[in-house]
């Protein structure tokens, strides 16, 4: 059985699509959000939109996401992780949303985290000098 460590990024996010998959199918709109922590996948879910109200009443739901489109989104996110360059800790978003023709549209949000405790320098001391006040 392989490692989640031994897995590339791009793998994992195939898998956390895969994995997701059934809750995609039929979404009209939300975000998919996946936490990196060392190039690996740590926490992921799904934000959906699932009722709309329009002038204060209750739109009936649409048919959302078909499994070819879920398909699509799936490796349109593996092939977004191009666009993620020299970070590995943060959270990929994911928005997405059927159009009223059926269309699918999609973007990407990347932030990257940092922690200055991890640096791997720190900062000399400054010498002290024998002339300072006590």
């Amino acid at each position: 059985m392989m490692r989640l460590e031994d897995m590339p990024l791009a793998r994992q996010i195939d898998q956390v699509f895969r994995h997701l998959e059934p809750e995609l199918t039929d979404a009209v709109a939300g975000t998919v959000t996946i936490q990196i922590r060392n190039n690996m996948v740590g926490k992921y879910g799904v934000r959906h939109h699932p009722i709309e109200i329009v002038n204060g009443r209750f739109v009936p739901r649409e048919r959302g996401m078909t499994a070819q489109q879920v398909n699509e989104f799936r490796r349109m996110a593996v092939e977004s992780l191009r666009m993620k360059k020299n970070w590995t800790h943060g959270e990929i978003l994911f928005d997405f949303a059927v159009k009223r023709n059926r269309e699918w549209t999609a973007s990407v949000q990347y932030e990257s985290n940092y922690n200055t405790s991890t640096w791997m320098f720190r900062y000399p001391r400054k010498p002290e000098s024998s002339d300072q006040l006590a």
